[in-house]
């Protein structure tokens, strides 16, 4: 793993969703390299265990609530501010899947909150994160899609719809807000997370073989990847979806 000492030196990153999994490691990378993180998610006692590993007060913060409750996303961002003066860089992690099977039986009830969060949350991060600093002060905000909203898969096509809908918003965004905020996003594959074990778990090696570079994905792998996107290394690129998945969709698998 290449590391860049210093990249986030004096920049405050902002990751929804990373009390563990994908989040957390992209929190821990931006913090290795210089930065100051707040994270969210849903339980503080596992927000609370977050900060300590990250590294304290100091340099993290945890905020806990619901990622699609406006009043969450408004404190939040609030609270960053207060506790470190400025918001450059603002990382949409969340994601949910409560409806698995074909789209033909799922509940309409599951399906709009899929859309709250994975889609409609994202923008509303957005949304106030650049009204509250990224606007006059310019940063980054890295969307976490995925492979699925490429192509069928199987099971979790409404999760996938959601997702093409957020690549698309990517575009949407990066263009809008311009040329204060560049505005890309990650697709990962299947990566080894609680998130995603229901599609590995007692056929890891299965699995894994479907992919050329004979592995899953691991978080950290991810954390390179947002971190590149969210770094000036990538100040001349915005609206692009990075794909990260091993080589599958070289094979046509997902």
């Amino acid at each position: 793993m290449i590391e860049h000492e210093g990249r986030f030196a004096g920049r405050v990153a902002l990751v929804t969703g990373a009390s563990r999994g994908i989040g957390l490691a992209v929190a821990h990378r931006i913090v290795r390299e210089g930065g100051q993180v707040c994270v969210t998610g849903r339980k503080q006692e596992g927000l609370m265990e977050a900060v300590a590993e990250l590294g304290g007060a100091d340099v993290a913060l945890g905020v806990a609530g619901s990622a699609d409750d406006p009043k969450h996303q408004d404190a939040t961002v609030a609270a960053v501010l207060e506790r470190f003066g400025a918001l450059d860089v603002l990382v949409n992690n969340t994601g949910i899947n409560p409806a698995y099977g074909p789209l033909s039986e799922a509940d309409f009830g599951a399906l709009r909150k899929i859309l709250e969060v994975n889609v409609l949350g994202a923008l509303a991060w957005t949304r106030k994160a650049t009204a509250a600093a990224l606007g006059e002060r310019g940063g980054a905000v890295v969307n976490l899609a995925s492979v699925a909203g490429l192509r069928h898969a199987a099971g979790i096509g409404f999760y996938g719809t959601s997702k093409a809908a957020l690549m698309h918003l990517t575009q949407q965004l990066a263009v809008e807000l311009a040329p204060q905020v560049r505005v890309n996003a990650v697709a990962p594959a299947i990566v080894k997370t609680r998130f995603a074990a229901a599609l590995f778990e007692g056929r890891e090696q299965e699995a894994a073989a479907a992919y050329p570079l004979g592995r899953l994905g691991a978080p950290d792998d991810i954390a390179a990847a947002v971190a590149f996107l969210a770094s000036e290394d990538a100040a001349w690129i915005t609206g692009q979806t990075l794909v990260v998945d091993g080589g599958l969709t070289l094979t046509g698998g997902i």
